[in-house]
């Protein structure tokens, strides 16, 4: 990522935090309302009517908190663990939906055991949000390898898919929270501008591959020091 992405992506967060904080609000009295509602009707039809409020409620909530975690992320809680154990797991969650769409999702790692000290909570959302990506751009029937390899500078964590390519306009615009691209055959919405932003607090970056016709590769890389 250059400079001019790094400003500009400094100054959507803070516009994004403010924004957020001022629509959670009515979000959350909206989500309140309808669920107290729902405890006093009986009529079948009011009653799914309330229901479609209060998931469209909470689920642009959850859009929200994405944003915000985007905009002001947590503050890091560094712990020493096992990052191969920390994938497997991530992976192991995903294993109901892979299944159902045909996709073969595998970790291959030059170690056994990969010991990094790191904010164990954060590093598993973002490495999820690449995932999901990659799982949204497959569709089904294809096939997503996790890469894990360390050298004496850095940790490389390499996620690589044969969904649709990107294509050099939508990489500019790849860590962007606004962006969906998914004219482009790849949905890509917060969940890589949270990679990023996750990443970036780690001291680490992540870097977008792809040739633009088919497969994409995305890297996640942490600096030895925040990893040791």
């Amino acid at each position: 990522m250059d400079e001019l992405e790094r400003q500009k992506l400094d100054a959507m967060k803070e516009l994004a935090y403010g924004a957020s904080h001022e629509i959670n609000n009515p979000l959350a009295n909206i989500a309140a309302r309808a669920q107290s509602l729902l405890r006093e009707e009986s009529h079948p039809d009011r009653r799914r009517s309330l229901e479609a409020i209060h998931q469209q409620a909470m689920r642009a909530h959850e859009m929200i908190s994405d944003l915000m975690l985007f905009a002001r992320p947590p503050q890091l809680v560094c712990e020493p663990f096992d990052l191969v154990e920390l994938i497997s797991g991530v992976i192991s969650n995903l294993a109901a939906e892979t299944n159902t769409r045909q996709i073969q999702l595998k970790l291959e790692s030059s170690e056994e055991s990969i010991r990094i000290k790191a904010d164990r909570q954060q590093l598993s959302v973002a490495i999820g949000a690449v995932l999901d990506n990659a799982l949204e751009a497959i569709g089904r029937d294809g096939n997503i390898l996790v890469a894990l390899s360390c050298s004496d500078e850095s940790v490389a964590i390499e996620v690589t898919d044969d969904g649709p390519g990107i294509s050099a306009e939508v990489r500019k615009h790849m860590f962007d929270p606004f962006y969906s691209g998914r004219e482009a055959g790849r949905g890509l919405g917060f969940g890589l501008s949270k990679c990023w932003r996750i990443v970036s607090e780690h001291g680490g970056s992540v870097v977008v591959e792809s040739a633009g016709e088919s497969g994409a590769t995305i890297t996640m890389r942490l600096p030895i020091e925040s990893a040791s």
